[in-house]
Formats: C-alpha cells, sequence, structure tokens
C-alpha cells in the first residue's frame, strides 16, 4: 500500500506555529502580565505569565504531513477515540454510517483538518449545550457546526465540529460549494471539544476506541474505490 505523505498547506515560517485564532487572546493575556510586571504585582505577574505560556501551547499549530494513500480518511482532530461503532441514522447523511468520535483534551491540538478530498456540499450550525465532549450526549446535545462533504465519486462523508464543557466558540473556514484537500487546514475549536466523523457504512475502519490519533496524519478508514 502505497505510504508517500505530502504537505498541503503552505510551509510554516516560525519555529513555533501559531493558529491565527489564538494571537489576540495571546497578546491580551502578555499585555496584562506586563501591566502586572510594571506595577510589582508579582503573584498577578505570574498567574498572567502561565497562563500566556498555557494558551500559547494551546494554539500551537504544528506541520503535518499527509498520507497520499488511496482511498484514505484521516483524522480531522488530534486526540482520542471514544467512539467507532456502525449506527443506523444520523441527521447529516443518508443511511446507516460509520460514526468515529474523537475527543480532544485541553493538552491536544485543536486545528481541525480535512478528512477527505472533495467537494463541501452544506455546512450545518446548531446551537446547543455544553456536556463534556467525552459523552456521547454531545453529539446530540451541544453546540455543533457540521460539514457534509462529497467526494468526486460520489461518496458523502460528515464531519461535524462540537463544542465540549469548556468550549465555547467553533471556528469553522469553508463554505458551501469550496473544492477542499484531504489534510487541508479548515478550522479549531477552543479550549476542550469533540469531533465526530460519518463515513459509509463500506468504509473499512482503521481505527477501534481508545487509540490516538493525529489530525491529517493517522487513517481512521478507507472508503473503496471501485
Amino acid at each position: 500500500m502505497d505510504s508517500r505523505f505530502n504537505r498541503v498547506d503552505p510551509p510554516q515560517t516560525s519555529a513555533l506555529p501559531i493558529a491565527n485564532a489564538g494571537y489576540p487572546l495571546i497578546y491580551a493575556v502578555a499585555f496584562g502580565t506586563l501591566i502586572f510586571a510594571l506595577l510589582e504585582i508579582s503573584s498577578l505577574a505570574i498567574l498572567g505569565l502561565i497562563a500566556t505560556f498555557f494558551i500559547t501551547f494551546f494554539f500551537r499549530d504544528p506541520e503535518r504531513f499527509i498520507p497520499e494513500t488511496a482511498g484514505a480518511v484521516v483524522s480531522p482532530a488530534d486526540g482520542r477515540v471514544v467512539q467507532a461503532e456502525l449506527v443506523e441514522k444520523n441527521p447529516f447523511i443518508d443511511g446507516p454510517c460509520l460514526k468515529i468520535g474523537i475527543f480532544m483534551s485541553i493538552f491536544n491540538v485543536h486545528v481541525n483538518r480535512i478528512p477527505y478530498s472533495g467537494k463541501i456540499e452544506e455546512t450545518l450550525y446548531k446551537p446547543g449545550k455544553f456536556f463534556s465532549a467525552n459523552r456521547d450526549a454531545a453529539s446530540m446535545h451541544n453546540e455543533q457546526q457540521a460539514i457534509v462533504l462529497e467526494s468526486e465519486k460520489g461518496q458523502k462523508i460528515g464531519f461535524v465540529q462540537i463544542a465540549g464543557l469548556i468550549a465555547r466558540r467553533i471556528i469553522c473556514q469553508i463554505q458551501p460549494g469550496d473544492s477542499v484537500i484531504r489534510g487541508a487546514r479548515f478550522g479549531m475549536i477552543c479550549f476542550g471539544s469533540r469531533l465526530d466523523v460519518y463515513l459509509p457504512a463500506d468504509t473499512s475502519l482503521n481505527v477501534a476506541k481508545g487509540d490516538k490519533v493525529k489530525a491529517g496524519q493517522s487513517i481512521i478508514g478507507y472508503l473503496p474505490q471501485k
């Protein structure tokens, strides 16, 4: 099986690449830390410094090299697989499908990537609650942004950004009609969250519950190529 890898986004120019969404928050906390330091409020300055380092760490955006294997569906998120099973129905694509749920803790990279090349058919936003994202109830009740993609062979894939207990911001940078490439960045969810993927029922599953995956790099399944 082909094991070549490719870079689909422009190469990073920084030794510590940061997602653009993180800069305003990093600058704001760093500025507050500087003020506390100038006022010699050492306890708050130390807390601010710790917060600055943590937020910088959270918004890191490392480069990924994407597998070129035919039919490979890559994970759209870093994290741990909390669900990998056949479901009879779902709100995004017709009929039975494989559902893969990936939980992102606050320590994971939170930049999301396209699982498969194709054209964006629709995007669906749903407001909701903020259950802990490692619970199955999060898939049904939490705030979420769903994307439905159609491959060049007509296969439908749904992937859903789901806010978690702490997360309050979902960023999605794609629109219906966009042509997208497997492994390209498309958004992120801030501070702990979940991403569900819905694949055709005849997909060959390549992960199991408990597995750890990386966005754009780990192959979670293989679509039939007939």
